[in-house]
């Protein structure tokens, strides 16, 4: 049989074919040992990613240095209590981070693309300069209560977070320079939110200068925002409340602002108000209309 031939190029099924001929038992019971030997051979496999503790990364990290930074690319960190620790511009690219408490360390230069850091712990947490590209930061812990904590702010201040995912409270955080080009802040879905937050919150945001060309803002909390000088050129503000932020020399062209709450906003030097798409659907409507025809804002 051209069923039989197949299986008798494996030596481990000829082991099994020789104690149970064809001819004695039934297709289903040669399936059965099959998948019972290829389970058996599963298990006795060895583990490939990487998994140390927390004392093993504490260790390298001291002995490396900015100009020999440790390498963690692709290792499963998760739920590692990592707090206060200098990276010293380690190698995290690919990381799996889940859960891990970087209860104010140093993540400043550090390699972090396409890492998993989805319910991490980053209170007092300083990303300044990191390369977070590609990274999925999901319902971090920012603050340890429902109120924001001033002294538990993150700082992101210049890190590439291109094409990144976050969702969580943010609030009163340091995102100047940052590049958040591409970035989806949006919620993914109804199954994504949780009780006390339902958007992505950005409530008086340092984002001076940022870089937020073509990303998911939709329903983002940028209330009391400072965005001065940010280049949102082609992203979507569908729903945002940006009540009271500071907008004053930010590029707005192309912007999809559908149903956003624009009221007592700050527009001096805003360029791209004529290109605004949704106008008529914003609330503070009259307000942003005055600022459009105003001889300070730049078309």
């Amino acid at each position: 049989m051209k069923f039989e031939k197949a299986m008798l190029l494996s030596s481990p099924v000829k082991f099994i074919f020789d104690r149970a001929p064809m001819k004695n038992c039934s297709h289903a019971g040669v399936i059965l040992a099959l998948w019972s030997f290829s389970l058996v051979a599963l298990i006795a496999l060895p583990l490939h990613a990487a998994e140390v503790s927390a004392r093993e990364v504490t260790v390298q990290l001291f002995e490396s240095s900015s100009a020999r930074p440790a390498n963690f690319e692709r290792y499963d960190l998760k739920d590692l209590d990592l707090s206060g620790i200098d990276f010293k511009k380690a190698h995290l690219s690919g990381a799996d981070m889940f859960g891990v408490d970087l209860t104010h360390a140093d993540l400043s230069g550090v390699d972090l693309r396409v890492a998993r850091m989805d319910r991490t712990i980053i209170l007092g947490a300083r990303f300044d300069g990191a390369n977070l590209e590609g990274v999925s930061m999901l319902r971090p812990a920012v603050f340890s209560t429902l109120a924001d904590i001033a002294s538990e702010t993150v700082s992101f201040e210049g890190a590439n977070l291109k094409g990144a995912t976050l969702f969580g409270r943010f609030n009163g955080s340091n995102f100047r320079k940052v590049n958040l080009s591409g970035a989806n802040l949006a919620p993914r879905d109804r199954s994504s939110f949780i009780e006390h937050i339902w958007r992505t919150e950005f409530l008086g945001v340092d984002l001076k200068d940022a870089n937020l060309r073509g990303a998911n803002l939709e329903r983002v909390w940028f209330a009391f925002a400072d965005l001065r000088g940010a280049d949102l050129t082609g992203a979507s503000l569908k729903n945002c409340d940006l009540s009271g932020a500071d907008l004053r020399g930010a590029d707005l062209t192309g912007v999809d602002v559908t149903k956003a709450d624009f009221s007592d906003v700050k527009l001096e030097g805003a360029k791209g108000l004529d290109t605004l798409i949704g106008l008529s659907t914003i609330r503070g409507r009259n307000h942003l209309l005055v600022a459009r025809n105003s001889p300070s804002v730049a078309h």
